[in-house]
């Protein structure tokens, strides 16, 4: 009885704080390995879960186990960062949020809401809802996990968007079944109308569910809904938000609302009888009908298992995913295709390619005959595959080919061919040989180079020639860095983007023709090339005079490979020959937003709504360098002319030249070289070198002023005894005349709230101590703020003053916007 009372006594102190109820966690406790909250009537369990036969936890709700069998997790916290213990993790309330900390005690996930002074409490409903509030327990959610779906839509929950917080209900599909991050397909509602839209990569639209119907209650291209009798949908609209939701006529039943791995959304009510879920209507029907089911240049057949599987010529690049059913990766080719090549052979199959709306177009419709249309294929790099039907010729891109091939009869009652270019039988037997004897070839031309330009660097280095005759300045420089014609090849590893000959680039711009100039950056000036089969991108070429080489070259090459978004610019190709350097981009026919907000006939085609819009995606490409890419990057050179704007005005970062990586989770780094663009850089970049992510907000605030007030930065405000545009605003501000800051362009369409908002985030932003800007994470929660919500603004930096007074009188607006600090020594 003594060691029974000992085991009782010690065990109560023992067992960890969990929470001040069953289904809820209050302040000053935390759940850590396998506690966790079960709501009220135990329907539903939030806690530490394993998914599958992954390494990783993550913090998740899912359907209490005793009343679903199998684990069915409905919604996950981390599901982007996940953590490798659960026992030394913590989630716990910490300065009015619900946050997540690691093994080292790191915060990884946050609710990312303001700070309250009122006690906080998170609650787990039995609607599946998990909510913080603040306050007594009648007081209304501040947070809750509605607001922020995964991959399941739960009854009650909301799915569009919210015009006060400015924010989008997503539902994003798992990348596979043992990993929760975001996967490739999504599904929202329509900006433009009230349906659905299925998307692949956030930007194919291959599938829509139809309008929706008041009168009957359903989506017009689903017609499954008829049959209704489980699920009451509706559509709700006000000032604030606009979204579907529903509910259940029965509230017995247990339903869920999913989109799949496969990238199907799912309808599925739990059957207690055969203890599983059952399907009651999936969209689209067929998993040969999703957008890049099985990657690139797959094959879909749904009469064989597996259903995807390369074509003749290709492998899947991991024959694991294959296997698993998660066919996302695609297939690779097993030999090289050269350019120009005329044997080259086309594969051929029988097959219809189904191009959805939304996906990449053809990229060739030219009047051809069949054989031309063959030819035109063969001698084109980018032509992977071309078809020849109704007599009309289409070309494919690599891109276009990632929606896959399908066995399905098209409307004619036969099947349409597609032709895909692979290599000749002589190149296979052949590629053995050439490729040793080129390596050996190589080897010794480069020994011998080096040997050579070694004994002639140290001659001319001890003759004093390197640093005092031009001619041999030249020379000597040659040997001692890199050629520029020349990315080794540990830098060519995993480079996705391709290879272009310097003379295509030649054609395709009418050897960088004057008509064809776009425009003068500071890299050199940038051209619109148009290359075979009408695809238009822009080219840059390295100015003669630039003082950006062959570090800034590779920098922006290697990098912006890596990086994909939708508001930063595509990276299409690059090329290089003896002293030409040359980067090829999508083209984008709108230019840069400092052409639309600086000249005077040109803006009057923006108005506020444009100009919101291109301040959100400004900021979620921002956030997506600073947080969210494999990378953590800072850019150092945002500003109005590196924002590029699409033909639907959306904004893509470009530029990425001076841009740097900042290790594991470090967000700050230090610098004597500094270079970057006078106006946008922040004071303690210029002044000492110190740059962080900090430093972009910077930028980015002055450029939201810009975007406000339709003036630059730089410019000079006499009239106003203002020596810059922030100081202009903080002025403004101080005399409570914000609203005089607003470009009269945009005075008839303007919300003079968001307005408002707008210009308080970027004096905020511009603030002198970086400490007290915010991230970007807050910048967008802001951005969907009450006024009363934000904080007021302190002084801002002021740096430019001393510059700003001696530059040369004479100088254009234009020629001030290009001015760059370069090899500047940090004090």
């Amino acid at each position: 009885m003594i060691l029974v009372a000992f085991h009782l006594f010690f065990g109560f102190f023992l067992i960890p704080v969990r929470s001040s109820g069953p289904d809820t966690l209050a302040v000053n406790q935390s759940l850590s390995g396998d506690q966790k909250l079960v709501s009220r009537d135990g329907n539903f369990e939030i806690g530490f879960f394993k998914p599958g036969e992954s390494p990783n936890y993550y913090i998740g709700v899912w359907y209490n186990k005793t009343r679903i069998t199998s684990e069915t997790v409905v919604w996950v916290a981390n599901r982007d960062a996940p953590i490798s213990d659960k026992f030394s993790s913590e989630l716990k309330i910490i300065d009015g949020n619900l946050v997540l900390l690691d093994e080292s005690k790191t915060k990884i996930w946050s609710t990312n809401m303001s700070s309250a002074a009122t006690p906080a409490s998170v609650v787990l409903l039995d609607g599946g809802n998990l909510i913080l509030r603040y306050g007594s327990n009648s007081s209304l959610p501040v947070w809750q996990s509605f607001d922020h779906p995964t991959h399941t839509f739960l009854p009650g929950g909301k799915l569009g968007y919210n015009k006060r917080t400015n924010t989008n209900q997503v539902l994003t599909s798992w990348r596979n079944n043992n990993d929760p991050g975001t996967g490739l397909f999504s599904l929202e509602l329509d900006p433009n109308g009230r349906q659905y839209l299925i998307k692949w990569n956030t930007s194919t639209v291959y599938w829509t569910s139809g309008s929706w119907n008041d009168r009957d209650q359903l989506f017009s291209l689903v017609p499954e809904m008829r049959l209704n009798y489980i699920y009451n949908f509706s559509y709700v609209e006000n000032e604030n938000e606009r979204y579907f939701t529903y509910s259940l006529y029965n509230p017995s039943i247990i339903s869920r609302f999913i989109i799949d791995v496969s990238g199907q959304i799912k309808q599925l009510s739990w059957l207690e009888i055969t203890g599983q879920w059952n399907l009651f209507w999936s969209q689209p029907r067929r998993l040969c009908e999703v957008y890049g089911v099985c990657g690139a240049f797959g094959v879909c057949n749904e009469q064989m298992l597996p259903s995807c599987n390369c074509i003749t010529d290709f492998e899947p690049r991991k024959i694991s995913d294959w296997n698993l059913g998660s066919f996302s990766s695609g297939c690779v080719r097993k030999n090289v295709l050269k350019c120009n090549d005329k044997s080259q052979k086309p594969l051929f199959i029988l097959s219809y390619f189904r191009n959805y709306s939304g996906s990449a177009f053809p990229e060739s419709e030219e009047q051809l005959d069949e054989s031309e249309c063959r030819i035109s294929c063969l001698n084109y790099c980018f032509c992977v595959a071309y078809t020849f039907i109704s007599n009309r010729c289409q070309h494919w891109k690599n891109e276009n080919l990632n929606n896959g091939i399908t066995y399905l009869y098209s409307n004619e009652g036969h099947l349409d061919r597609i032709y895909i270019k692979v290599s000749s039988s002589d190149d296979r037997k052949n590629n053995t040989k050439v490729l040793v004897a080129g390596i050996i070839s190589g080897c010794l031309g480069l020994v011998f180079l080096c040997s050579i330009g070694f004994i002639f660097y140290r001659r001319m280095k001890s003759q004093g020639k390197c640093h005092n005759f031009i001619p041999f300045n030249y020379i000597c420089s040659a040997y001692m860095i890199p050629s520029r014609g020349v990315l080794s090849e540990e830098d060519r590893k995993g480079l996705d983007v391709p290879f272009f000959e310097f003379k295509r680039i030649v054609s395709a711009t009418d050897n960088f023709s004057l008509a064809n100039k776009l425009g003068q950056g500071g890299f050199g000036p940038v051209y619109k090339g148009t290359f075979p089969g009408g695809t238009e991108m822009a080219v840059k070429r390295l100015s003669s005079q630039s003082r950006q080489g062959l570090k800034e070259f590779k920098n922006e090459v290697l990098l912006i490979a890596k990086l994909q978004h939708r508001n930063l610019v595509r990276l299409l190709g690059y090329s290089m020959k003896d002293h030409e350097m040359i980067l090829l981009y999508e083209y984008m026919p709108n230019k840069s937003l400092d052409h639309f907000i600086f000249d005077r006939k040109i803006c009057m085609r923006l108005d506020w709504a444009s100009c919101f819009d291109i301040t959100i995606g400004i900021a979620r490409g921002i956030l997506y360098l600073h947080q969210d890419s494999r990378l953590r990057i800072i850019h150092r050179d945002l500003k109005a002319s590196n924002v590029l704007l699409d033909e639907e005005m959306n904004p893509k970062i470009s530029d990425f030249g001076l841009a740097k990586i900042v290790k594991g989770r470090d967000t700050q780094a230090s610098t004597t070289r500094v270079i970057g663009t006078y106006g946008y850089m922040a004071p303690e970049y210029a002044l000492n070198g110190f740059f962080s992510v900090k430093s972009d907000v910077f930028s980015f605030g002055v450029i939201l002023l810009e975007i406000i007030s339709g003036k630059r930065n730089t410019g000079y405000y006499h009239n106003q005894q203002a020596f810059s545009l922030v100081s202009y605003a903080w002025g403004l501000w101080k005399d409570k005349k914000p609203l005089d800051l607003l470009d009269p362009a945009l005075a008839e369409s303007c919300n003079s709230i968001e307005v408002l908002r707008c210009m308080i985030i970027g004096l905020l932003c511009v603030q002198e101590d970086p400490q007290d800007r915010p991230t970007m994470t807050g910048v967008l929660g802001m951005l969907g703020m009450d006024i009363e919500s934000l904080p007021d603004p302190k002084e801002p930096a002021f740096i430019a003053k001393a510059r700003a007074r001696s530059s040369p009188s004479h100088m254009t607006e234009s020629e001030i916007n290009q001015l760059t600090i370069t090899d500047e020594e940090g004090r």
